[in-house]
């Protein structure tokens, strides 16, 4: 038997069994049971597992594990949203249920009305980067796009395939390029098709999108200045402030203070 330490990852995997009964799980209660909770053997049947797979996945050995069986393991042991981020914090992983997440349209509908409650410019992205909230404020500042009547909004299109975006964004092609940056380093755990369809489109009408795509620089979403030549208002200057929602972690909340 392998005696390695459980881990940080084994003890809560372990102490979130003990708190399912059988009769929770679905399982026949039987007779003479002395375990707590659920054993891993039976965890590991409802996963669809092995119960050596189980048990390397609660040593942290999580190098091969998918992020659907830790997902399905999330769902036996009936985790919360927290306790489920605590999970695939544990293990390293990233939760595929965060882009479903982000096309929650209770969620964004639920932002789009605190949206419009923020004095300055504010909008939301998702992970494509697209934009499915924004308030007035917004509109009136990116106004040739995000007010022009179209349901879908995209970012990195705007930047790269709207004409307003260069005369609108102060020293654009930093901004571009730090941009591009940032989007690779937010999708590295989103290849699906969606991504892949996006990435292609952008490569395919611009040269200077694939340009930078190409150098395959990375860098994290921060705050700082952001300085916008408006056609009718002149030089605005704000301090932009990204924030992630909790009960929807796939969507992010931009103001511009």
């Amino acid at each position: 038997m392998d005696k390695q330490s459980p881990g940080p990852l084994g003890e809560f995997i372990r102490s979130h069994r003990e708190r399912i009964s059988p009769q929770q799980a679905g399982l026949p209660a039987g007779n003479r049971r002395r375990a707590k909770g659920l054993r891993r053997e039976e965890v590991a049947q409802l996963v669809g597992i092995s119960p050596t797979w189980l048990t390397w996945i609660e040593q942290g050995r999580t190098q091969s594990v998918s992020a659907a069986t830790l997902s399905r393991l999330a769902e036996v042991l009936m985790l919360s949203r927290a306790e489920r981020d605590y999970l695939f914090d544990l293990a390293g992983l990233k939760d595929p249920q965060e882009a479903s997440l982000a096309a929650n349209p209770e969620a964004q509908q639920a932002l789009a009305l605190a949206v419009d409650k923020i004095a300055s410019p504010a909008y939301v992205l998702d992970t494509l980067w697209n934009v499915p909230a924004c308030n007035a404020e917004a509109a009136s500042l990116f106004h040739g796009w995000l007010d022009d009547g179209r349901d879908s909004h995209n970012l990195l299109q705007f930047m790269f395939q709207h004409p307003l975006a260069r005369t609108l964004v102060d020293d654009w092609p930093t901004r571009a390029r730090r941009m591009v940056a940032e989007f690779r380093a937010e999708i590295s755990h989103h290849h699906d098709e969606a991504v892949t369809e996006l990435l292609e489109q952008l490569r395919q009408d611009s040269e200077e999108f694939d340009a930078l795509w190409r150098q395959q620089d990375v860098q994290g979403r921060e705050g700082g200045e952001r300085v916008f030549n408006h056609a009718s208002r002149g030089q605005l200057r704000y301090q932009q402030l990204t924030l992630r929602l909790a009960h929807a972690p796939g969507l992010k909340l931009v103001m511009l203070l």
